[in-house]
């Protein structure tokens, strides 16, 4: 006979109401004292072994944290409420501000781009020089029969023209760039916000572990210690 696997532990949300499997279920007494606190100011009649999911934990992490950003700098920016939300369900906020341009770039702005590159580079500077040198070479040669005779009026219409679309070419590329900037100052500053917030969640959750079994201990110390008392003072045969 083919052996049935069981079906796999669930629990109730105290809070929520909802099933959830046992690995991600915790107990309310294994939070840090913060949190509780902020939790039974919504339900006080809860006990200290009373089990909560994940999810629900994440929505006070985040109730938590936007509190914190509160106390320290009042109202919150929408880049700091963006960061509570990931904070409650968990989301990855990085990303990468090249990448989404590049997938949203319009054929002006790939050209814009490209023009500004060449315009920008040494192949462009030379390759302009060896022209410049071969029009007004040729023309000084012809003579009185050159298309463009000296002082070269038509090379100067056409340096000036290129200078007049060129320019604002550049400038429409150096704008883009500077959003880009934006975009990645935007999310380096988020991801170093959550990464601090969470380093201190995390810190407060460590002391918390650290001080209850500090107390465990001590209660073992105690037990041990009367067991001793015990055994010294029965009288012996």
């Amino acid at each position: 006979m083919k052996r049935q696997d069981k079906p796999p532990a669930t629990g109730r949300d105290a809070i929520a109401g909802t099933e959830h499997p046992q690995h991600e279920m915790v107990a309310l007494c294994a939070l840090r004292p913060s949190l509780v606190h902020l939790i039974r100011s919504d339900h006080p009649g809860l006990p200290d072994d009373a089990l909560i999911s994940q999810a629900t934990a994440n929505v006070y992490r985040s109730r938590y944290v936007a509190q914190m950003l509160r106390r320290e700098r009042g109202a919150l920016s929408k880049l700091d409420e963006e960061i509570v939300k990931s904070i409650a369900s968990q989301d990855i906020i990085t990303d990468n501000p090249d990448a989404d341009d590049q997938a949203t770039r319009t054929i002006a702005e790939r050209a814009s781009d490209g023009l500004a590159s060449f315009g920008g580079s040494w192949t462009f500077i030379m390759s302009f020089s060896v022209f410049l040198g071969l029009w007004m070479l040729w023309n000084a040669i012809r003579g009185s029969a050159a298309f463009d005779p000296f002082p070269f009026i038509l090379l100067n219409l056409i340096l000036s023209t290129l200078a007049a679309v060129q320019a604002p070419i550049i400038m429409m590329s150096q704008k883009r760039q500077e959003d880009r900037d934006r975009a990645r100052a935007r999310s380096d500053y988020q991801v170093n916000l959550k990464a601090e917030l969470e380093i201190r969640l995390l810190h407060e959750k460590i002391d918390h572990l650290i001080q209850r079994e500090w107390r465990r201990l001590e209660e073992t110390h105690a037990i041990e210690q009367e067991l001793f008392d015990t055994a010294s003072r029965q009288p012996k045969d």
